[in-house]
């Protein structure tokens, strides 16, 4: 039966009473401390008149810490049909503030779920985080700040400088298209149930100016073919883009890699692409 409070039963408790195992087919590990989902929570800055999207749930701890907040509203985005129970339970206590919509969000676009400001803040499914991260940056303009919580290597890719090991194809889209920074860290114990890695806040601001969707396929199609082969010098793993003709427009010298090239670097490479597939 449901609590009177919902907010105040442990989330051990709402666990086992909705038989809301982790289940790893949905990356689920779920996060347990009142202390830590606070402080993501505020890592997310004034909240104040904001609308807030947060993605899988779960037994609904960071969705708490939300409702904690000054936020105007929070929409909470979940598949897994037990956990659904849970937040339903919260939005019975919550009327008019918490609002939930089970769906799929690799497959829904979440900016129709709230006017802005809007913000998504969100302890995402390890097995789906990289898709929607670059599915949100690609509609970057819609959102003020994304606060997401991804496995430490992710993070680590995200926010990875020029001619490091993590520097990819991830870090490039990231960076183009905000401000990205590593912001808390986050050791196995504190989730159940325990993940193998670390995992690690990542604060994503969007840059005031954003490419147009022609522009941002562009880098995608650049990015892909330049690490698709990082190890080869890029006027050979560009070369099923032109890549001799984009080299030289962009001013890059054919005999250098992916992983050396600057954000400014790949932007002009993407620029001179989108030009000739126009």
């Amino acid at each position: 039966m449901p609590v009177s409070d919902p907010v105040q039963e442990p989330l051990r408790d709402v666990i086992a009473r909705h038989g809301l195992d982790a289940r790893k087919a949905l990356g689920q590990h779920f996060l347990l401390d009142p202390g830590i989902t606070a402080r993501i929570a505020a890592l997310a800055g004034d909240l104040a008149g904001r609308h807030v999207v947060e993605v899988g749930p779960g037994p609904g701890g960071l969705t708490r810490s939300l409702l904690a907040t000054t936020a105007a509203s929070v929409t909470a985005v979940e598949i897994d049909r037990r956990a659904v129970a849970v937040i339903e339970e919260l939005v019975a206590h919550f009327p008019g503030r918490l609002r939930l919509v089970e769906a799929d969000a690799t497959r829904h676009d979440l900016t129709e779920l709230c006017p802005p400001p809007r913000q998504i803040v969100a302890n995402l499914p390890y097995n789906v985080g990289t898709p929607l991260l670059v599915g949100w940056l690609r509609q970057a303009a819609s959102w003020e700040r994304l606060t997401l919580m991804f496995q430490m290597e992710v993070a680590e890719r995200i926010c990875a400088a020029p001619d490091t090991s993590h520097y990819g194809r991830l870090a490039v889209l990231a960076q183009w298209t905000c401000q990205a920074a590593l912001v808390m860290r986050i050791p196995p114990g504190a989730f159940s149930p325990p993940p193998k890695v670390h995992s690690a806040v990542v604060s994503l601001i969007p840059h005031p100016t954003q490419p147009e969707p022609a522009l941002f396929r562009a880098m995608e199609q650049v990015t892909a073919a330049a690490f698709g082969q990082r190890r080869k010098m890029l006027r050979g793993s560009l070369r099923g883009i032109g890549g001799e003709i984009l080299l030289a427009e962009a001013g890059i010298a054919g005999d250098r890699r992916a992983e050396t090239l600057s954000i400014p670097e790949f932007d002009r490479l993407a620029r001179c692409h989108a030009a000739r597939t126009a």
